[in-house]
């Protein structure tokens, strides 16, 4: 059986769990130990200071896009991917949105995992520490090699995108 091997960054931090047996997706919880959150204010980043409290939080005005660190690093198996997306009661009852959705950690990834977040409203949005904001779905995947030669049509599909009609 394959299996993901899981290193926490701070004292603490779990690996992603499942909410039910029958749940596709595991919680990814916001991990905001390291005292600053990498900010993108007009595209440019730059360090923001994490609020202390408790919990400790990230706030992000309007726009705003920040990466939010999970406190781990993890190595997939080969020829898997985790596939990062929205967490379907977050985005409705916030305004958090999952910038590259659905994103993907490869299995050589290396380093923390974070998930790319936008303030996706019209107010100052607030980001706790622990707070799940996102899931990871694994899906398998195969890699096939290019060869080249020529491409003909294979259907009466023509005209690219929407070609199908409604």
């Amino acid at each position: 059986m394959d299996s993901i091997v899981f290193e926490a960054l701070h004292p603490g931090v779990q690996p992603p769990q499942r909410a039910t047996a029958a749940s596709a997706g595991h919680d990814l919880a916001a991990c905001l130990h390291s005292g600053t959150v990498t900010v993108f204010v007009a595209g440019k980043p730059e360090p923001r200071a994490v609020e202390a409290g408790d919990p400790s939080a990230v706030v992000l005005a309007p726009g705003e896009k920040a990466l939010i660190p999970l406190g781990f690093r993890a190595r997939l198996p080969v020829g898997y991917e985790a596939q990062v997306r929205p967490r379907s009661g977050t985005s409705l009852k916030t305004d958090l949105v999952i910038v590259n959705s659905p994103g993907t950690i490869d299995a050589d990834f290396p380093d923390e995992w974070m998930v790319p977040v936008k303030n996706g409203g019209t107010t100052p949005l607030r980001i706790a520490h622990g707070e799940r904001i996102a899931q990871m779905v694994l899906a398998k995947y195969e890699t096939l090699d290019f060869a080249a030669g020529s491409v003909s049509r294979s259907t009466e599909r023509s005209g690219g995108f929407g070609s199908t009609g409604r």
